[in-house]
């Protein structure tokens, strides 16, 4: 059989993962602005550190009231049109941020981005496994994660080097963007054959795969595993979720996302302009946060690299490891210099090379695999309620975290505080040897048939099979 082209997957996993970029782009928005909006003098009024905080965490918030109506959205109007129908509200939520008089248009505009950012959390990566061939699953499935970082870079970089207002204007731009690309991309072919417009579907798998490909083995196969979830007995969605294989699959997913926000990246996020500033680093606060930009963009490409050669399992194993080992670090330079004054004087380089490795394992680790497994765990009928579940346990634990994290600086030491993270991180690293299953390479067949309790041989796929 023809094997067609991969430049297909790459284009539509790419262009559904743009809209992470807008997300990371609000998320990397909040470091290099905060000392703009203390000042007041561009908005024309002044924000408090307290509602600093929250005009940062209601990003998170707006992600997570969203994530749940948007996994009916999905089943509903269709992977693609449900990313596409988001384009007028991020407008809005940018129009907020540009035209604000007061902060209380700030937290609107911050909620209404999150909720978008959340959408996108939830139906992108479900969009990308299912466009995806096995064998290539992983890593396009990765691209999510990448274009997050990516656009928390994006916001480091024109926050240090333009004013609030043309950074506004910027970041606004990038969902016209999205939406102008994605446009022109196909609906899942998963989502068409489970409506029964198979004729669409075998449309858009030959698109996918090229027009050199045939694609009748996996059509076929796409085609008899729909009809096979539609000729199911219909029952309640709650009733569905309380299968014991739901529920497995389900807790893998909760906890991954849960470990992925409470090992502290978002803390680091947000505030790591400050967490340099606070260590007397000589380098200003904002061209440190360019510096975490950069190392977690090369960081989490190497893993859309070596995510399907590696697998997830082992990434989540030495990322959690790593995760640990740095947070503790922290905790030391941080707990040390308030209680012994001079005592890390010549330790300075140790926090920002902890935060900097910690980056670095975050990304090849708990940060895209999470997300690839969210996708991965999951027949077709729970599918996008249970991904839905797991991406509300993820924005609800940042949003904890980014409300909590200066508040517990403050009233128990940044020391203290890592050490939470660090401990978070050893059960992080315990849980993946303990009950994370190896997904890589694997069907959604074969998945299911480890969630309950079975064993399935690690072969490589075919680069044609579907999941």
């Amino acid at each position: 059989m023809s094997k067609g082209s991969v430049l297909p997957q790459y284009i539509a996993g790419l262009s559904a993962s743009f809209g992470a970029l807008c997300m990371g782009a609000s998320i990397g928005w909040s470091s290099p602005v905060e000392d703009k909006l203390y000042s007041g003098e561009e908005y024309g009024f002044k924000v408090t550190s307290g509602e600093f905080g929250w005009v940062s965490s209601l990003l998170t918030l707006g992600a997570t009231v969203i994530c749940i109506p948007i996994g009916f959205c999905i089943d509903w109007i269709g992977r693609r049109p449900t990313m596409l129908v988001l384009f007028p509200p991020y407008m809005v939520g940018w129009l907020l941020m540009i035209f604000a008089q007061n902060v209380i248009m700030l937290y609107f505009g911050r909620f209404i981005l999150g909720m978008c950012g959340g959408a996108f959390c939830v139906t992108a990566p479900m969009y990308c496994t299912e466009i995806s061939t096995t064998a290539l699953r992983g890593t396009i499935g990765s691209f999510f994660q990448l274009l997050i970082v990516s656009g928390v870079l994006f916001g480091y970089l024109v926050g240090a080097f333009l004013d609030l207002t043309p950074i506004n204007i910027v970041c606004a731009i990038l969902p016209i963007i999205f939406v102008t690309v994605h446009f022109f991309m196909p609906e899942s072919p998963v989502y068409l054959a489970l409506k029964g417009r198979n004729d669409d579907a075998a449309k858009s798998l030959q698109w996918l795969r090229g027009k050199g490909a045939n694609i009748d083995d996996e059509l076929k196969e796409i085609i008899e595993e729909s009809k096979r979830q539609n000729d199911q007995e219909k029952v309640n969605i709650l009733a569905a979720l309380r299968r014991p294989i739901v529920l497995k699959g389900l807790g893998i997913s909760v906890l991954l996302q849960v470990f992925q926000q409470c090992t502290g990246i978002n803390a680091i996020l947000f505030y790591s302009a400050s967490i340099f500033e606070d260590v007397g680093a000589s380098l200003p606060g904002k061209y440190a946060s360019i510096i975490i930009g950069v190392t977690q963009v090369v960081s989490t490409f190497v893993a859309v690299v070596i995510i399907d050669k590696a697998g997830r399992r082992i990434l989540l194993i030495i990322s959690g490891l790593l995760m640990a080992v740095t947070t503790a670090l922290l905790g030391v330079y941080f707990y040390m210099s308030g209680h012994s004054p001079g005592s890390m004087d010549n330790f300075g380089w140790l926090p920002i090379a902890s935060i900097c490795i910690f980056i670095v394992f975050f990304s090849i680790g708990f940060g895209p695999v999470p997300w690839l497994v969210m996708a991965e765990l999951f027949s077709e009928d729970v599918k996008s309620v249970a991904g839905s579940i797991s991406g509300t346990s993820n924005w609800l634990s940042a949003f904890i975290v980014t409300l909590l994290f200066p508040i517990l600086k403050e009233s128990i030491g940044p020391g203290p505080t890592f050490w939470i993270f660090t401990a978070v991180a050893v059960i992080a690293f315990f849980y993946s040897i303990f009950c994370v299953p190896e997904t890589k390479g694997k069907t959604i067949l074969e998945i299911q048939h480890i969630l309950s309790g079975g064993k399935v041989k690690n072969v490589e796929n075919d680069g044609g099979k579907k999941i």
